[in-house]
């Protein structure tokens, strides 16, 4: 079977060729999500060069917590979680993920990764660009939840310190009104934020003396003029 996948990737190679002149072969894409460990891109190109020609390959390392606890373990091995393997005809990316999807890594029990099984799976319409556009925004979050976990870092640090600050003051405080020293308290003045109901109720009390105000220059501008009158008539008396 294996000599009849390689006769047939064989012929569609050739027949890529023959027609690379008319119509350029379209590359297709397998993704890969399973990679043993100790798995390294050259294996996989080793196994699956036979099918036909590979062009680029990726595989995603593992997460950067996952490597940091084995490096505390004392592995310094770098394994991998996924990967990406472009042909340069994507009908024989079409084959070999269909044939091989779910079998033996291996092609015979001696070999490295016989155990393991093949989780291949043709990606329809995908390009290698999608790959980099992926791979740059993950990179992008990997960066900005990192800079969030140092900031947090930063502010709990922050926190503590100023914490151990207080406690020290507060031990000297005390420590020296145990020795009978006068201690001089400090006094805190806070000023309260108005309540909506304050507000409303300040802005009423403007009012009103606003009016109470206009009410006072009514008063007297009438008795003013309750006065002129007074006058005038009783000079016209006297006359």
């Amino acid at each position: 079977d294996d000599d009849d996948d390689e006769e047939q990737a064989s012929k569609e190679q050739d027949s890529c060729d023959g027609a690379i002149k008319k119509d350029k072969c379209v590359p297709g894409i397998i993704y890969l999500g399973h990679i043993p460990p100790r798995f390294r891109p050259k294996h996989l190109r080793n196994m699956l060069s036979v099918y036909g020609e590979i062009g680029r390959i990726f595989l995603q390392p593992e997460d950067h917590q996952v490597r940091r606890k084995k490096k505390k373990s004392g592995s310094r091995r770098l394994d991998f979680t996924e990967g990406w393997v472009e042909f340069r005809d994507k009908r024989v990316a079409k084959r070999v993920a269909l044939s091989l999807h779910t079998t033996p890594m291996g092609t015979h029990k001696r070999q490295r990764f016989f155990s393991d099984l093949w989780n291949m799976k043709y990606l329809h319409r995908f390009q290698w660009t999608h790959l980099s556009e992926r791979l740059a925004y993950e990179q992008t979050v990997l960066q900005q939840r990192l800079r969030a976990e140092v900031s947090q870092a930063k502010r709990e640090t922050n926190f503590y310190l100023n914490n151990v600050e207080k406690s020290v003051r507060l031990d000297k405080r005390r420590k020296r009104r145990k020795d009978g020293e006068q201690v001089s308290e400090k006094s805190w003045d806070f000023t309260q934020r108005q309540t909506e109901e304050e507000i409303q109720k300040k802005k009423r009390a403007s009012k009103t003396g606003q009016h109470l105000k206009k009410a006072r220059l009514i008063e007297q501008k009438s008795q003013s003029n309750v006065s002129l009158l007074a006058k005038i008539f009783n000079s016209s008396k006297s006359e």
